[in-house]
């Protein structure tokens, strides 16, 4: 999966939602995405960073993206019903969400955690995904294959000290992946599945990592083929796993 070669034209006809569209991660698979075929729906908190995203995107004549600012932390259960009713009008089916924000909290022991702090990260990184995958799912049982990417880490699977709610909130999203998995067990047209990038050459990295240089680690753009493969046709079937997106020895 490393150097999965995609066919240029892999996401032809997909509407694919990426979430924190506007930085990092996000913005490079969403501008990989459209360059592969796919329509993208850019979610996010900041409209002028979306912007720039669809602009880039229209100019390089890939088709047309849309826009759907929403701030994670503020946004309920009825904002998520109404972004489906929208995409329901616009689209009829949705072939693919990348859930790729999160925010990374505090790097302190748990016995100096600020309560508010922890709310703040697990709302943002796992109750927004939850509302918004429920609120899609109708969306995606109407795909003919359907593929949801949740975003991991590695202290996502094992815990690590200083990581505070970021560590935790990455064990809930891979368990609310196999749980989904699970229960779409037999409706195949619909998979879930969880990717660690790894270390990454981004403004989160660089927050959790201030001492470290930003060159010795690959840029968002170089481990694109394993989103382009979890997104795509190719990993019809495959479900309920968890994968990295670059080999062992470069794990975040």
């Amino acid at each position: 999966m490393y150097s999965y070669q995609a066919p240029a034209d892999v996401l032809k006809d997909r509407i694919i939602i990426v979430t924190g569209a506007g930085d990092g991660i996000g913005r490079e698979a969403a501008k990989t995405f459209a360059a592969h075929g796919a329509t993208v729906v850019l979610m996010g908190r900041t409209t002028s960073k979306l912007e720039a995203v669809y602009d880039e995107i229209e100019q390089a004549g890939h088709p047309q993206p849309a826009i759907i600012p929403i701030h994670l932390e503020g946004a309920t259960a009825h904002d998520y019903e109404l972004i489906a009713e929208k995409l329901a009008e616009e689209f009829g089916h949705i072939d693919g969400i990348l859930l790729n924000a999160a925010i990374l909290g505090q790097r302190t022991p748990i016995a100096q955690y600020e309560v508010d702090t922890w709310n703040q990260v697990i709302q943002v990184n796992v109750n927004s995904h939850f509302m918004l995958v429920k609120a899609l799912l109708p969306l995606l049982e109407k795909a003919k294959d359907a593929s949801v990417v949740f975003t991991s880490s590695s202290v996502g699977r094992k815990g690590r000290a200083y990581w505070g709610a970021y560590a935790v909130s990455k064990f809930a999203i891979e368990g609310l992946m196999q749980v989904l998995a699970d229960e779409y067990e037999n409706i195949s047209q619909v998979r879930f599945n969880s990717l660690n990038p790894g270390a990454t050459r981004t403004q989160m990295r660089a927050y959790a990592y201030p001492g470290e240089n930003p060159s010795v680690n690959p840029s968002p753009e170089q481990i694109m083929p394993a989103y382009l493969y979890l997104l795509g046709p190719d990993s019809r079937g495959v479900t309920g796993q968890a994968f990295d997106a670059q080999p062992p020895k470069a794990k975040a």
